[in-house]
């Protein structure tokens, strides 16, 4: 081979370099957009997966509702969820005196602050609040004290817990008639249950 044929190859030799230059350029952008590809449907194929699990989810926390909203919805109408309702406990009071027959009640409610024994129950996400109530009130004889709280349970208007009652004897001087021979002194604990959000608010 002399420096003609040389001469003659020198323009197809940088040819086919250029062709195979170009041929590797394009196997290896094919290859990247392949990977792209690649990746892009996995992640399209992690979103569906993720997309049908919170679907399904949601369907079962649907079922969920549905299975505990009447429940729930009681527990609200009876005043155990949400805000404390002390017009409603007073009016039970009052309704209590009147069918019990008995002399009367003083009260005095305390400000609503945590319930002592919620570490005990452990019910976070909620939060359980509690409004002491002092009562003083005058009895026939002993079986009025049950029969007073019974009655007050009956009036539906929350959920209270008795802390302890003192009972004591009134000295009637010997008189036989229908008055009170016992006056009661007694603390109940009104409780309700909120979630933990609007109780960190509450001031």
């Amino acid at each position: 081979m002399n420096a003609a044929d040389v001469k003659a190859l020198r323009n197809p030799l940088l040819a086919l370099a250029c062709v195979a230059l170009i041929a590797a350029g394009t196997i290896y952008y094919s290859d990247f957009v392949l990977g792209q590809s690649l990746q892009t449907l996995s992640r399209q194929q992690q979103q569906l997966k993720d997309a049908r699990t919170r679907l399904q989810r949601s369907g079962e926390e649907k079922n969920i509702i549905v299975q505990y909203l009447g429940g729930y919805q009681q527990l609200q109408r009876t005043g155990f969820v949400g805000e404390e309702r002390r017009i409603d406990w007073l009016d039970g009071l009052r309704l209590t005196n009147q069918q019990a027959e008995l002399f009367g009640v003083e009260y005095q409610i305390g400000v609503q602050q945590p319930y002592a024994y919620a570490v005990e129950i452990n019910p976070a996400p909620l939060s359980l609040m509690q409004s002491v109530m002092k009562l003083r009130f005058r009895l026939l004889h002993e079986k009025d004290l049950l029969r007073f709280f019974d009655t007050l349970a009956r009036q539906n208007v929350g959920v209270f817990l008795i802390d302890r009652c003192d009972v004591r004897r009134i000295d009637t001087g010997g008189v036989i008639r229908f008055q009170p021979n016992l006056q009661a002194e007694c603390e109940l604990s009104w409780i309700t249950v909120k979630a933990g959000d609007a109780a960190e608010k509450k001031p």
